[in-house]
């Protein structure tokens, strides 16, 4: 009950916004309803005869009740009665209101709140209808205050049954989530830039292994990396779950170090690969210590984890052009050997000899020149050039002033500024071996090469004929047929086929379009 003092203010309040109180009834029907808070003191001030709802003293039972009920929950609740749908709300719903109460109160729906009218138009049919609703962080815009508010709210609706046992009524309980919505949005945008931050770092994530109970806790980014389900870092899973996603040749030493920190209490570092589902290796970075309980035993192993593949893959680059450099080296001076003894079976004097060697020499710069982009990282992509052009410049030092030494047949495929590194390396090396060894290594042997874009790949042909006799098929375990391996099935993401025949090389390349236009 509310104090009489408090109460008799409440009414004259109220009074003073246009309200009636009722002045006539039994003793019975102007106590109804007996509490219900401020409300409950509305109630019995109105004069509801002036709206659809009548006199409290016709009002049916079951709207007493439901009245009853309502006005003594906690939790904010309205009742939308008749076609209408006029309000009858509690004090917690006079909160949520806000500057709208205590105007609100026995208002009809649609006119109490006119800028969701049509979403309470479709409550009213659905709740009438013997329908029920309920909406989970539903987003509106409400004048509350005068001014548009955006909230969120969770809202279930069920119909009330009169004495025929028809919907004369809904029951609208609102809770307001706008608080909680606005935090989740702020802790999901704090956290996308705690990851960002993290990415940009290479930071993986934290672990805590609690080593008595082997049950090992992560971030969920940290567990995806082992290959873990990311529910089970914060379940926890065995250390051997996370183990597994290391690679088998690091797995054993990984062991072995984790075991030696626990026993010595020396901190963790160590780098090792894992082994990623779709089959990439990533590196990682592990540093931690083991924290010990008061009577010395091991109790949890902590540390953190950084991503260092790309430092990993830096270094790898830098120590494959270190070996490359000097192969390239070793090749230049195989090279102007065999140019020296190529330019001297055609000479008639040295002048002549001089000539010739410097257009070869000149002719294999220019070759050098389209690796180069590639190899220091300088590529533009407006860059390309063709495979025409890139066979013609390579093979140009070669052709020992002869038109019948180096056929060349195909169409124009361009080549873009990255594909050209790894295609001339290839087609580099494929030469040097046949001046040393194949075809341009005698003065009457010859190279086909024959090239077409089919379906969407370039298909390339190199075919060698009137070099030394092949009795043994070569054993491609030198540096610079990796290199070239590597070049087309990595880089280029192609195939090459070596066909050894007694009589010299046929050599295919099958390259993606896409990949070579880059």
């Amino acid at each position: 009950m509310i104090p009489k003092m408090k109460q008799d203010h409440f009414i004259e309040r109220i009074m003073s916004m246009g309200y009636t109180p009722k002045v006539s009834g039994s003793e019975h029907n102007r106590r109804f309803p007996f509490g219900g808070g401020e409300n409950g003191a509305l109630i019995r001030a109105l004069d509801w005869s002036k709206t659809s709802l009548g006199p409290v003293s016709e009002w049916p039972d079951n709207l007493k009740t439901t009245v009853s009920l309502l006005l003594r929950s906690p939790v904010p609740i309205v009742l939308l009665w008749g076609p209408d749908g006029i309000m009858i709300y509690n004090d917690a719903y006079s909160t949520f209101a806000g500057g709208r109460h205590p105007r609100l109160f026995g208002s009809k729906v649609r006119e109490g709140w006119p800028e969701v009218a049509d979403f309470n138009d479709n409550v009213m049919k659905v709740g009438l209808g013997g329908g029920t609703l309920s909406y989970r962080n539903q987003e509106l815009t409400l004048h509350r205050s005068g001014v548009p508010e955006q909230v969120w709210m969770n809202l279930d609706y069920s119909p009330v049954l009169g004495e025929s046992g028809c919907p004369e009524g809904v029951l609208a309980v609102v809770v307001e989530t706008t608080q909680q919505v606005l935090a989740e949005r702020a802790l999901a945008i704090a956290e996308e830039r705690l990851r960002q931050a993290l990415n940009a770092s290479g930071m993986v994530g934290t672990f805590a292994w609690h080593v008595q109970l082997d049950t090992f806790y992560s971030d969920a980014r940290f567990a995806e990396m082992f290959s873990v389900d990311p529910a089970k870092g914060d379940k926890g899973a065995p250390l051997s779950d996370y183990l597994a996603g290391i690679h088998p040749e690091d797995v054993q030493r990984i062991a072995d170090a984790v075991n030696h920190t626990v026993v010595t209490g020396e901190k963790y570092v160590q780098e090792y690969r894992l082994l990623q589902k779709d089959g990439n290796i990533r590196w990682v970075e592990v540093r931690g210590e083991c924290l010990y309980s008061e009577d010395g035993r091991p109790d949890r192993f902590v540390g953190v984890v950084v991503d260092i593949t790309n430092q990993k893959n830096a270094q790898e680059r830098q120590r494959l052009f270190a070996r490359e450099a000097d192969h390239r080296v070793k090749n230049i001076f195989a090279n102007f050997h065999s140019l020296i003894s190529l330019s001297a079976r055609s000479a008639a004097s040295p002048r002549e000899l001089a000539q010739a060697l410097r257009g070869r020499l000149d002719a294999l710069l220019r070759a050098k020149e389209l690796v180069r982009p590639g190899i220091m990282g300088t590529e533009h992509e407006s860059e390309q050039t063709t495979i025409d052009a890139l066979l013609r410049t390579l093979l140009q030092p070669y052709e020992n002033g002869s038109s019948n030494r180096i056929f060349l047949s195909g169409p124009d495929v361009r080549v873009g500024a990255k594909a050209v590194t790894g295609l001339a390396l290839v087609l580099h090396e494929t030469a040097t071996n046949a001046v040393k060894y194949g075809a341009l290594s005698r003065p009457d042997g010859s190279i086909h090469v024959t090239w077409a874009a089919r379906s969407d790949d370039l298909c390339l042909n190199w075919e060698e004929t009137g070099g030394p006799e092949i009795s043994v098929k070569p054993q491609p375990s030198g540096f610079g047929s990796i290199l070239a391996d590597r070049s087309v099935t990595v880089e280029l993401g192609g195939r090459i086929e070596h066909d050894w025949r007694q009589n010299g090389l046929r050599l295919k390349l099958r390259i993606p379009l896409d990949r070579l236009a880059v």
